[in-house]
């Protein structure tokens, strides 16, 4: 309950909670404003593989992909024999190409700390955001949270999408 309270209250910083298999367990509005995928019950990689709007949001999809599914590796470990990892890695095997050959790489990568990513917003254009990833204490779970650097373009920009996902019509 604490950590959704302290992602709840931020309100001009995207954040979301997942779980080991990436399914979104919980993410404040502006994360969702961000980017759709970034809502409760969405699974990333089933987002990245098989949904239509990923392509879009990204400029280079593909690495997105490959970091996904590297990431996936390294949240599950050495269980690789986890019921719903079989489950999951058997439907996006089947469903995606990209997916098939990423994973056939066996490429692990545990990101200790975060990274930079873009996104081609519909609303507000390019943002160029980096993200902080923190592992839950106890948990399986992880917390993302981007922030862009402070007086950038990108800040400006994430601003704005803050306002206009704050606003009343954006809830209604």
């Amino acid at each position: 309950m604490g950590i959704r309270q302290l992602v709840g209250s931020w309100a001009g910083t995207p954040a979301f909670v997942h779980g080991r298999h990436l399914d979104v367990l919980f993410a404040n509005p502006m994360a969702t404003a961000l980017a759709p995928i970034y809502r409760v019950g969405v699974n990333l990689l089933r987002a990245v593989f098989l949904g239509p709007s990923v392509p879009a949001l990204y400029p280079a999809p593909e690495a997105v992909a490959a970091s996904a599914v590297a990431g996936l590796r390294a949240q599950v470990g050495v269980e690789v024999d986890d019921p719903r990892l079989t489950e999951l890695v058997a439907e996006l095997t089947t469903g995606s190409e990209l997916f098939r050959r990423l994973w056939a790489r066996h490429d692990v990568t545990v990101r200790a700390g975060g990274g930079r990513r873009v996104f081609h917003h519909p609303q507000v254009g390019e943002l160029e955001l980096r993200y902080e990833k923190f592992t839950i204490s106890g948990t399986t779970q992880s917390l993302v949270v981007y922030h862009a650097e402070p007086g950038s373009p990108s800040a400006r920009s994430l601003a704005r999408l803050g306002a206009a996902a704050s606003a009343p019509e954006a809830h209604g």
